[in-house]
C-alpha cells in the first residue's frame, strides 16, 4: 500500500494508492464529524456509488450530483451545491467527500473550501488525471470565460484515497488524456518514469495493473513531493505547470468542449517542448524523445481551424501570467525543466504553430 505524505504549513496528510482501497473508505473518515455530502456525477454514481456507499454507511447525509463538464465548472454551480448542503443540515462539522474526475475534484474541493468559511474534504479520484494531478495539492477552482481555474482557493484535503481498480471503467479517451498528465510527470522529475512510458506503451494502454500502479504511484510521489516543498507556487511548484499554459489558452479558445483537459496538456507539452528547442535550451535528440512520446499516446482530437496567434494572444488571461509576463515551463532534458519568462512573442507563436502543424 503506498502511501505518500504531503507536508505543508496548512496540514499534513496521505495520498494512498491502493487497489480496493473505495470499499474501506471508512477507515479513513474521521472518528468525529458530522453530516457527510458526496460530490459526484450520476455515471460515477451509477458505476461505483454502492461501494462508497455501503462503505460511508449511515454517516452519508446526501449524494449531491454535479452535472459535470468543464463549462459547468462555474461559482453557479458551486453555489447551487452549497444551497442543498444547507437545505439538508450542513453546518461547520459536515464532511465532503470528492468522488470523481478532476473537475468534481477542483469543484468540491471550493465548495468544502468555501462552505461556512472551510469544512473538511477527502479527495477520491476516479480517473487516472485526477488520480495523479487535480487530487492532490489542494489547488480548488472554478471557470470564468475568460480562462481556466480564474477563481479558486488552496484547501488541502484530511486524505487522497486512489483506487486503480476504478480505472476498469474508464473510457479509452479518458484514460489516454490521463496518461499525458504521467508523462508530463517523467519529463518534469523522473527519466525513469519517461523510460517507463516510452518502451511499455503496450503495456501501459492493456491496462496491467503491475505497470499501471507503478506509473500512478510514482505520479503521485513526485506530486506530494513537489508540493510539500511548495505549497502555494511559490516557485518550484511551476513545474507541474508544464504544457499547462498554451493547454489552458486551447481550452479557453474552443470553450472547453473540443479538448479533455489531458489532450490539451498534451498538446501544450508540444508546444512547450518545440518553445525549448527554439530558445536552444533542448538538444535536438531530446526534443525528438518528447515528441514521439507525446504522439505515441494519441490520436488528440484535430486541430483544424484554430488559429495560433488566438492561443498566444490568450495567453496574457492566463493565471500564472505575472505583471504581464507569461511564464513557460520548458524542459532541458528529460527529467529537468526551467521555468522561463520574457519570450518574444514571435518564438511563441512560431512553437505553437509547429505544434499545430
Amino acid at each position: 500500500m503506498p502511501a505518500f505524505r504531503v507536508e505543508t504549513q496548512s496540514r499534513t496528510y496521505e495520498a494512498v494508492v491502493e487497489r480496493g482501497i473505495l470499499a474501506r473508505t471508512a477507515e479513513h473518515l474521521p472518528a468525529k464529524s458530522g453530516a457527510i455530502f458526496v460530490v459526484t456525477t450520476r455515471d460515477v454514481w451509477d458505476l461505483h456509488g454502492a461501494a462508497l456507499g455501503t462503505a460511508i454507511g449511515g454517516r452519508l447525509r446526501k449524494v449531491l450530483f454535479f452535472p459535470g463538464g468543464e463549462q459547468r465548472k462555474r461559482l453557479s454551480e458551486v453555489e447551487a451545491l452549497a444551497e442543498q448542503m444547507i437545505e439538508e443540515g450542513g453546518d461547520r462539522s459536515s464532511l465532503v467527500i470528492a468522488f470523481g474526475g478532476g473537475i468534481v475534484n477542483d469543484a468540491a474541493g471550493m465548495l468544502a473550501a468555501i462552505f461556512m468559511r472551510g469544512v473538511p474534504v477527502i479527495q477520491i479520484p476516479t480517473t487516472l488525471l485526477a488520480q495523479v494531478d487535480a487530487a492532490i495539492g489542494g489547488k480548488t477552482g472554478v471557470n470564468l470565460v475568460s480562462g481556466k481555474n480564474l477563481i479558486g482557493s488552496f484547501h488541502h484535503p484530511l486524505a487522497v484515497l486512489i483506487d486503480p481498480d476504478v480505472l476498469g471503467t474508464l473510457p479509452e479517451r479518458e484514460y489516454r488524456a490521463g496518461l499525458y498528465e504521467i508523462i508530463k510527470c517523467g519529463i518534469i522529475r523522473s527519466p525513469g518514469l519517461f523510460d517507463v512510458l516510452a518502451e511499455k506503451q503496450q503495456a501501459v494502454l492493456a491496462r496491467e495493473p503491475g505497470v499501471v500502479d507503478d506509473i500512478i504511484a510514482e505520479s503521485v510521489r513526485i506530486k506530494a513531493e513537489v508540493v510539500s516543498a511548495d505549497e502555494r507556487e511559490g516557485d518550484q511548484r511551476r513545474i507541474l505547470n508544464f504544457g499547462h499554459t498554451i493547454g489552458h489558452a486551447l481550452e479557453a479558445e474552443t470553450a472547453y468542449s473540443r479538448f479533455l483537459h489531458g489532450e490539451a496538456v498534451a498538446f501544450g507539452m508540444s508546444a512547450a517542448t518545440h518553445l525549448a528547442r527554439l530558445v536552444d535550451m533542448l538538444p535536438d535528440g531530446e526534443c525528438t524523445r518528447i515528441l514521439d512520446c507525446v504522439r505515441s499516446y494519441g490520436p488528440i482530437p484535430p486541430l483544424n481551424g484554430i488559429s495560433a496567434r488566438n492561443l498566444v494572444m490568450r495567453l496574457g488571461a492566463d493565471k500564472k501570467t505575472i505583471q504581464g509576463k507569461v511564464h513557460f515551463v520548458l524542459p532541458e532534458r528529460v527529467g529537468a525543466v526551467r521555468i522561463l519568462s520574457g519570450v518574444p512573442q514571435e518564438q511563441v507563436l512560431k512553437a505553437t504553430e509547429a505544434a499545430l502543424a
